[in-house]
């Protein structure tokens, strides 16, 4: 029996906070900017954008920080929607950014970003409350590699500590392994973490505004699912919910308890291992998970009937909790049309006709 609350497996869902769209104001929806994954977080801010338009949001794209900010600075959007993937936008840099101009954004605030992104004190946190996460070790360039892997074994699994989307991870299964495992880890700014390699299933968790959503097995074609099988592969299966029973409600409970004690807010994604012997591991938190057709969160709200749209939306009412009564709430139509923007829109960022 887990020693934390179980939620209920019928997941009730609650209603709408908001259901006209001018309550919102004039959204932006922050993607790109300059971590290792922009890519993947343009292709996540199409889909949002779309999405939200498609509900009646005044919402309209922005390119990366600075050009939020002064756009914020001139008073040109009421809210925020992050969907920036990595540094900038999953570590706190933007989140204290936008709470000292005092406006709204989803998702999780600087503490929650921040220890997130930092995968070792992450586990620190969690280890300190007697969550389950995989044996580890922080490792810098210069130190002992045999003393380091001999704390953690393998097979292991090398990664950066601050990165997201399996960028920089290899799976070392011997000392021959090792050294291109680090050097590829060490092309990433900050320490870098070895880990002991769970053998078993991968499960991921979405959270969203205080509930978990049903777990996700994630079944790749290959023996790793590595960024080829999270975003271009067409054969990866996913299956939801991914346990039965007392199994399912345990690991959703698991990933709330984790989401919580990592200081997380809003929304966002927990992922799992599971060994072969049915126990549980923490691997990290995503404060701001993909939103592109292959992402995890939108297939988990699916099977509870949460469209697409109707998910951006209630995304966006997790910045409601942040309403501290400052920003422009007028839709941009009343200030000026999209054609006059002072903030043009590139093509790239324009989602395509028929987006879902």
């Amino acid at each position: 029996m887990p020693a934390f609350p179980i939620p209920d497996s019928r997941f009730p869902i609650p209603g709408l906070r908001v259901t006209d769209a001018k309550a919102f104001g004039r959204v932006a929806v922050v993607m790109g900017g300059q971590s290792a994954e922009r890519e993947v977080s343009l292709d996540s801010g199409r889909n949002v954008l779309a999405a939200l338009r498609a509900k009646g949001v005044d919402a309209h794209p922005v390119d990366g920080i600075p050009a939020l900010l002064d756009a914020l600075r001139a008073g040109h959007y009421a809210r925020v929607f992050n969907i920036l993937h990595g540094r900038g936008g999953e570590d706190g840099m933007l989140q204290g950014a936008l709470d000292a101009l005092r406006v709204p954004y989803t998702g999780s605030g600087v503490l929650g970003s921040a220890l997130a992104m930092d995968k070792v004190r992450t586990k620190q946190v969690w280890q300190a409350l007697g969550l389950p996460t995989p044996r580890y070790v922080a490792y810098r360039a210069g130190e002992d590699l045999a003393a380091a892997i001999g704390k953690v074994g393998y097979p292991a699994i090398v990664k950066p500590s601050h990165e997201g989307s399996s960028v920089g991870i290899t799976r070392v299964f011997s000392a021959a392994d090792l050294p291109a495992a680090i050097e590829l880890a060490a092309r990433y700014d900050g320490e870098l973490l070895i880990e002991q390699l769970i053998e078993g299933d991968e499960l991921t968790i979405g959270i969203l505004d205080g509930q978990a959503l049903p777990s996700i097995r994630i079944v790749p074609k290959g023996a790793f699912y590595d960024y080829h099988a999270k975003y271009v592969a067409e054969d990866t299966q996913y299956l939801c919910p991914g346990l039965d029973g007392a199994a399912e409600d345990a690991i959703r409970a698991l990933a709330l308890a984790a989401f919580d004690a990592a200081g997380c807010t809003g929304w966002g994604r927990v992922d799992v291992m599971r060994d072969r012997a049915g126990n549980n591991f923490l691997l990290e938190v995503n404060t701001a998970p993909g939103m592109t057709s292959h992402s995890l969160v939108p297939k988990a709200a699916a099977t509870l009937g949460i469209g697409f749209e109707e998910l951006c939306w209630r995304v966006l009412e997790t910045s409601l909790s942040r309403e501290l009564g400052v920003g422009n709430r007028e839709s941009s139509k009343a200030a000026f049309g999209a054609s006059d923007s002072p903030f043009p829109i590139p093509d790239s960022l324009q989602p395509p006709r028929g987006m879902p």
